[in-house]
């Protein structure tokens, strides 16, 4: 969450050209960049330029959400998958490689770059067969445990030290969870556990990269965090692919990795141009995208139970980016 403490990588201080702290930031998911990434002398313009950025984001995710939920229906996740990685990495490769040529490929780190990346195509693979059965909305207010789950596994993989308050915090929130899974419940469907295992693998995705950031460029983890998925995947996709059927599938399988390219890019210059603890709240503005897109393209519309976990769940974040915000300015 906000002000957690995300490293920028060396010279993506606060000196530099917005680009350049954007793309510092590039790997880090939303919420989790450290404020002295970015100007402290940020101008109104630029604040609302960042709001605008994550805002931006959090309605580009729900709808590649929406178009994986569509392709589903008729095609093998891991192909679906495999396109939302390839298109990444091809979004990348075109961003980055005309600044840093082949230097983009090399790390220092490749073993923990292979389980970054392999947790991010777990992460999207388990979300993108879960989406099937279940409505967007409940599916992206379970997702809201990442933050949840980062900080729970920032002390005993970084040896990052939590208060009391965040620990009362991170169990409110995984109270929220349960109230919109439902376990055992009438409306209780497994494919939740799914989203729950997605959310988890994302979480720990965010720990690793905080391990790695101080050893490889941004750009070069950036791009790593898709190669297991857009280029391992290459030797599988013989078996489970299957040619787009339409012209429409093709756009919506191109869709898929051009949405959740983007996305990621609009949350790095999200951070670029405004302070985490400022622009990070607004990534929870993806639960009303995915509440408009699952409504507008599946007639799907969450219940009350659902809105009142989401709320616990927002809730339970909010204070915890606030307290480790709080912590930092003093």
């Amino acid at each position: 969450m906000a002000g957690s403490g995300w490293p920028c990588h060396p010279g993506g201080g606060s000196g530099g050209s917005a680009p350049a702290r954007a793309s510092a930031t590039l790997d880090a998911p939303p919420g989790l960049a450290h404020p002295a990434c970015v100007s402290s002398t940020a101008t109104p313009q630029r604040i609302f330029l960042g709001i605008l950025f994550m805002i931006t984001a959090g309605l580009l995710f729900p709808v590649m959400g929406g178009f994986a939920k569509l392709l589903g229906a008729d095609y093998n996740s891991l192909q679906i998958s495999w396109a939302r990685s390839f298109g990444h990495v091809l979004f990348l490769m075109a961003l980055f490689m005309p600044r840093m040529g082949w230097s983009l490929f090399k790390t220092r780190r490749p073993g923990l770059q292979m389980a970054r990346s392999s947790l991010l195509f777990m992460s999207n693979l388990c979300f993108f067969y879960a989406i099937i059965f279940i409505p967007l909305a409940k599916a992206a207010a379970i997702s809201l445990a990442a933050p949840l789950i980062v900080a729970l596994l920032a002390w005993p993989m970084l040896g990052e030290r939590t208060t009391r308050g965040r620990v009362v915090a991170l169990m409110v929130g995984f109270v929220g969870v349960l109230v919109v899974i439902r376990p055992g419940g009438e409306l209780f469907h497994w494919a939740s556990l799914l989203i729950l295992i997605s959310a988890t693998c994302y979480g720990v995705y965010q720990i690793v990269t905080r391990r790695v950031s101080g050893t490889d460029p941004p750009e070069t983890s950036a791009l790593y965090s898709g190669v297991v998925g857009g280029i391992g995947m290459l030797v599988v996709l013989p078996f489970v692919g299957q040619i787009p059927a339409s012209l429409l599938d093709l756009g919506l399988f191109i869709g898929v990795g051009v949405l959740g390219a983007t996305g990621h890019y609009f949350v790095a210059r999200a951070f670029g141009y405004a302070p985490a603890n400022i622009v990070s709240p607004f990534q929870y503005f993806q639960l009303l995208g995915s509440v408009a897109v699952g409504w507008w393209l599946f007639t799907e519309f969450p219940d009350t139970t659902t809105w009142i976990g989401a709320a616990v769940i927002v809730g339970a974040g909010l204070y915890i980016g606030w307290s480790q915000s709080r912590r930092r300015s003093v």
